[in-house]
């Protein structure tokens, strides 16, 4: 099993495109978190030689606490590791993988110590779209996975001192991973965890205390209907993958519901064996599995926002990969649909361009249809994810031009006959760059001559 994860998660890390939240990885651990590009025409390389340098701890701290809303010990792990196995996306995205199998074998361990199915348990795991996404990205998520993975093992052997340096650790990976910690702590009893725990969560603290309003209006405002059903939705998507996107109209409607009854039927006999009145050892299991869904309703009444998204529920995808193995009745039928389903949410992550960001679409566009065209793209709200996403997916040479909001557009166009716009609506500040720029390109001397989805060709006539 411990192959077969190799084999995925390398596959998903090589065959996925760039993404927005990936570029500030590469561009923080290189000294640069905020690029400032060039306000005329430059070649796409550039993105990848800012992204080739090496800065300090203390540098990627001071960033940290200034410019973004995450804790520090996964950025100065990736730092580490770029020293050793350089500084692409790739090499990146490998230290999720090798987190990643980690995770796998330690679903292992903790399956045969409650009893469970250890070669189930491991394979609906590493069915999870939303497992095998977070462990394939360079983000945090995959270490403070395999961390707090390693923490609830150590409970199940009353290890607590060490269970609490590594859940601590896995917080100070990715805050969210503090609603698995506590939960399992709380069912475990285990409260001589907590002081071990300490150290990490004050420096949590430190740098939260800074970042808090970094993000003011990133999600929608919280309603507590809404929520629940939006939660549903991306656990399912979580375990099942995107399936329904690969239809349309009756069709999807048809295959959302098809995924519903499924769950259904896989949840039942879980509920019938009752573990929370079964062995001591499966009631963290049982904690862990719940909390992420419990923690971000809680998080987002405090705060009055949604923050609910597919790869916050990763967290508690192994626990629910072993609940999901323990039940005498998932056999047979049961078992065969839910890895059939899976596999096919995990095609879909490998091989479907509806699943993947779409910088790299834009930048294959961009080589087939731009010629020599500037490629003007829009700085989104940083200038770090889409312009850093989009300059290492396309060739180095490849003439670029960003555009900012408040940027006037026609002076920027006027030495240009030939120009190519990356169609990447990712945030606020990105959807109205583009309003700009296509009210400019719509008057009476341009015309479109090619276009995609995500790219669109523009020559100057005359008037015409």
């Amino acid at each position: 099993m411990v192959l077969a994860a190799i084999a995925v998660l390398t596959a998903a890390a090589w065959l996925r495109g760039a993404e927005y939240d990936e570029q500030y990885t590469l561009f923080l651990t290189a000294g640069t978190a905020r690029p400032v590009w060039p306000a005329t025409m430059f070649p796409a390389g550039m993105a990848a030689s800012i992204q080739a340098g090496h800065t300090t701890f203390a540098a990627i701290a001071c960033d940290l606490r200034t410019t973004d809303v995450h804790p520090p010990l996964y950025f100065w792990a990736v730092s580490v590791w770029r020293w050793a196995f350089g500084p692409t996306l790739f090499a990146a995205r490998m230290l999720s993988v090798l987190c990643g199998v980690v995770s796998v074998w330690l679903v292992g361990i903790i399956a045969r110590w409650c009893g469970i199915r250890p070669a189930l348990a491991m394979l609906i795991t590493l069915g999870c779209y939303g497992f095998v996404y977070t462990n394939a990205i360079a983000r945090g998520f995959a270490p403070a996975e395999t961390l707090t993975l390693a923490g609830i093992a150590l409970l199940l052997v009353r290890r607590f001192v060490a269970a609490g340096l590594f859940l601590g650790a896995a917080c100070c990976c990715n805050y969210l991973a503090v609603f698995v910690g506590a939960a399992a702590v709380v069912a475990a009893g285990a409260w001589t965890a907590i002081p071990a725990a300490l150290p990490f969560l004050a420096l949590d603290g430190w740098f939260f205390l800074a970042q808090h309003a970094a993000r003011d209006g990133q999600f929608p405002p919280f309603l507590l209907w809404a929520s629940i059903i939006r939660l549903v939705r991306y656990q399912g998507a979580a375990i099942f993958g995107a399936l329904p996107l690969y239809l349309s109209g009756i069709w999807q409607n048809l295959a959302g519901a098809g995924l519903a009854l499924v769950s259904v039927l896989l949840v039942v006999p879980v509920i019938r064996t009752r573990p929370w009145t079964g062995s001591p050892a499966i009631r963290p299991i049982l904690a862990a599995a719940g909390a992420p869904a419990i923690g971000l309703l809680a998080l987002g009444a405090v705060f009055d926002n949604t923050p609910i998204e597919l790869r916050y529920l990763s967290f508690g995808l192994p626990f629910v990969a072993l609940l999901l193995a323990t039940p005498s009745r998932l056999v047979g039928w049961r078992v065969a649909l839910l890895l059939t389903l899976q596999l096919g949410g995990i095609a879909g992550l490998l091989l479907a361009p509806r699943t993947m960001q779409p910088a790299g679409a834009a930048a294959r566009d961009a080589v087939r249809l731009a010629g020599r065209a500037v490629v003007l793209v829009p700085s989104g709200n940083d200038g770090v994810g889409i312009v850093g996403a989009f300059g290492i997916s396309a060739t180095p040479a490849m003439p670029m031009l960003v555009v900012s909001r408040g940027e006037a557009v026609a002076p920027l166009l006027a030495p240009f006959d030939r120009v190519a716009v990356a169609v990447l609506a990712q945030d606020r500040d990105s959807i109205a760059e583009l309003g700009a720029l296509h009210a400019v390109l719509a008057a009476a001397d341009w015309r479109q001559v090619a276009g995609t989805r995500y790219l669109e060709v523009f020559q100057r006539c005359g008037g015409c």
